[in-house]
């Protein structure tokens, strides 16, 4: 939290069944700033999620709402604000260096200078966005990356979030990389995110924009970290983006999720590469069918 901020909001969900991985993934997905985990003695779990008060709470809880509309046994429990608490170093404490793949570091930016001098560093402002890469969809899709990114490609991020991917993109030597979000909140927090790391405004592409309507480039390398249902009705226009030679990566699945997928990518003349799954999350590198 900001040391302007005198308070941050917070809102508690359970679930009866437990289910600690879709818990701390909503609030991830809802630019958590920050989380505290409750076991419960009938074995389910309470997870009271943290956020900025620079947005009213309504504005969290429609994200969240939004977010648990797929896990009808998540429930909403209590809200309210947090004063005067020393926020500074438990966010610290929160999110330390992380590594990913076999060349890239997550860092916040208090962390700035403690990167390993092997690995790429990706510096987030964490509770921005979603995609801090503190989140498994977020690792999967940047391992993908590291596998089929190549120097001087263009490349698309759908539903950039945080930024995080088309950071990545410029990092591992993309010449142009276009990045859309439908909301417009996305776009300051990217472009700080693009300051902390040194990227040239010039080599991204930054709007608003509704999956992929409206989207009239190519790209070598498309990728989409964001939910099933949005994914499953951009998939049938992605091979026209990368055409024949180009490779979409989708993640922010579910494995349980990955059936459905996988028929709406067969549908729309695609064909699975590359597969990779972190816990419950699953991702998959796809290419047009010849």
């Amino acid at each position: 939290m900001e040391k302007k901020d005198g308070y941050w909001w917070y809102i508690t969900i359970s679930s009866d069944a437990g289910e600690d991985d879709v818990l701390f993934s909503l609030a991830e997905m809802t630019g958590s700033i920050g989380t505290e985990l409750q076991a419960l003695p009938t074995g389910g779990a309470r997870l009271r999620i943290y956020y900025r008060s620079s947005e009213p709470l309504s504005h969290w809880k429609k994200k969240l709402l939004s977010a648990m509309a797929e896990w009808q046994e998540i429930k909403i429990e209590d809200f309210g604000k947090v004063e005067n608490q020393p926020w500074n170093v438990a966010a610290q404490d929160a999110f330390p260096p992380l590594k990913v793949g076999k060349k890239l570091v997550v860092l916040a930016p208090w962390h700035k200078g403690k990167e390993p001098k092997s690995r790429i560093a990706l510096y987030i402002n964490p509770g921005c966005a979603f995609g801090t890469g503190y989140h498994e969809s977020t690792q999967i899709v940047l391992e993908l990356m590291e596998k089929f990114m190549k120097p001087g490609m263009t490349t698309a991020d759908i539903g950039t979030g945080s930024g995080i991917l088309t950071i990545a993109a410029v990092k591992l030597g993309a010449k142009k990389s276009f990045a859309r979000d439908i909301d417009p909140a996305v776009i300051e927090e990217v472009r700080k995110n693009c300051e902390l790391n040194g990227i040239d405004v010039a080599a991204v592409d930054l709007k608003t924009g509704d999956l992929l309507k409206g989207f009239r480039h190519k790209a070598d390398l498309l990728t989409a970290n964001i939910l099933i249902d949005p994914l499953t009705t951009m998939v049938g226009s992605v091979p026209k983006v990368i055409g024949a030679d180009g490779v979409a990566i989708f993640s922010g699945m579910l494995k349980t999720e990955k059936p459905v997928f996988m028929k709406a990518l067969k549908a729309a003349g695609m064909k699975a590469v590359t597969e990779v799954s972190e816990g419950d999350w699953w991702g998959v590198a796809a290419k047009a069918e010849a």
